[in-house]
């Protein structure tokens, strides 16, 4: 007589002896990626954890263009990391005022999620919307662990 107790039993035994046989077969060798042989700049190569900088940082930036698209003044500025440290939480905003000086309007602040790392150049893009009382800008860059210094490149 065939019991389903049994027909349980068969079962879990052909799944256990499937398992023995396929664990000892030969598996392929897998060699992991040489990062000795990847230059740093190479894209995909592994790059190097840098620790933050505290306190001042200092970045290059060549000087901001301002274009206006529709009712939009749309202005983008090239950063440059100077300092030896990576710049975490990096934020970069714009502030526009009236020919008395009262502040008129601002952008959205921009913000680079990931670490600036030294060397690195990125571009930051600003939007503002426009007022016809706008007549001198100001920028303001931070990051996470204290200020920044900022020197104006004539090229990056």
């Amino acid at each position: 007589m065939n019991r389903p107790g049994n027909l349980l039993l068969v079962l879990a035994g052909v799944t256990l002896a499937a398992a023995v046989a396929s664990a000892g077969q030969a598996k392929p060798a897998v060699t992991p990626p040489a990062a000795e042989t990847q230059k740093p700049n190479d894209e995909g190569a592994p790059k190097k954890l840098v620790p933050p900088v505290r306190g001042e940082a200092t970045i290059g930036y060549l000087k901001p263009v301002s274009k206006r698209e529709g009712n939009m003044i749309v202005t983008t500025i090239k950063i440059k990391n100077l300092s030896n440290g990576a710049i975490a939480g990096l934020k970069v905003d714009e502030f526009w005022y009236d020919k008395a000086g009262d502040p008129v309007t601002g952008s959205q602040p921009f913000r680079y999620r990931k670490p600036l790392q030294p060397g690195e150049v990125i571009e930051v893009v600003l939007k503002v919307p426009t007022n016809p009382k706008m007549d001198r800008n100001q920028y303001k860059f931070e990051h996470a662990n204290g200020t920044i210094k900022t020197t104006l490149l004539p090229k990056l």
